[in-house]
């Protein structure tokens, strides 16, 4: 068994090892509560700090691009520009900041917004703030948390667009060139002379790529199913 004289080191330099940098969080909220409950669950954790708080997204631009944080926490619904057009504007800034949306907002449409726009990560404002915590420490350390009711549509969305590739795979070669053409705009008889068939014909084609795509119009079938070119 080592001696205390021989223990002391060692736990002197436990001791005395300088403390890890903590997370440096901004918040873009509007409503008093929500930036009261996240700026007490933050400054309480010992693990995070909270170094900017702005109620709009123009505050936002205006300041956050020179404090630089890790990890931004952004509302969607705020006042004059929306928190997804801010993360889109903001990612441009300062692109190495992992954005967490914090927001009320279930709906898939805002959550793929708000995807695309650049945010890691998606809570819902009834989170706990364990929970918090967590998400903010998941999306700085590369992770992308989200709500389990929020995952589940993400899951369902991206099962949907394999169910729609299967559906293309199955238009013939034919179909497959008239949907090509119907995605650049061309009218049916434009389709018909460059394709050296008949309008009758070419209808016919709609009608069939139409059922086994499960949709009633041309932008339907072109935003639900796009093709590349070639």
């Amino acid at each position: 068994m080592p001696s205390k004289a021989q223990e002391s080191p060692a736990v002197e330099t436990a001791n005395n090892a300088p403390p890890s940098k903590p997370i440096r969080v901004a918040l873009v909220e509007d409503d008093d509560f929500i930036r009261s409950f996240v700026a007490e669950a933050v400054g309480d954790s010992g693990e995070f700090t909270l170094i900017a708080s702005c109620r709009t997204a123009e505050d936002a631009l205006g300041s956050l691009p020179a404090v630089r944080p890790d990890v931004l926490l952004m509302d969607i619904n705020l006042p004059g520009l929306s928190g997804i057009e801010c993360v889109r504007k903001l990612k441009w800034q300062i692109p190495e900041a992992q954005v967490l949306m914090f927001t009320v907002y279930q709906d898939s449409r805002r959550i793929f917004d708000a995807l695309l726009a650049g945010a890691s990560g998606y809570i819902l404002k009834r989170t706990s703030a364990a929970e918090l915590l967590e998400a903010i420490r998941q999306v700085h350390q590369g992770g992308s948390p989200m709500s389990g009711h929020i995952a589940r549509q993400v899951v369902e969305h991206f099962n949907r667009l394999g169910e729609g590739a299967r559906d293309v795979e199955r238009l013939s070669r034919r179909e497959k060139e008239v949907l090509h053409l119907l995605a650049q705009g061309a009218a049916y008889k434009e389709i018909a002379d460059t394709l050296g068939l008949s309008l009758e014909t070419i209808r016919m084609y709609v009608k069939s790529l139409y059922a086994k795509l499960h949709v009633h119009s041309r932008g339907e079938a072109v935003a639900k199913f796009p093709l590349p070119e070639g």
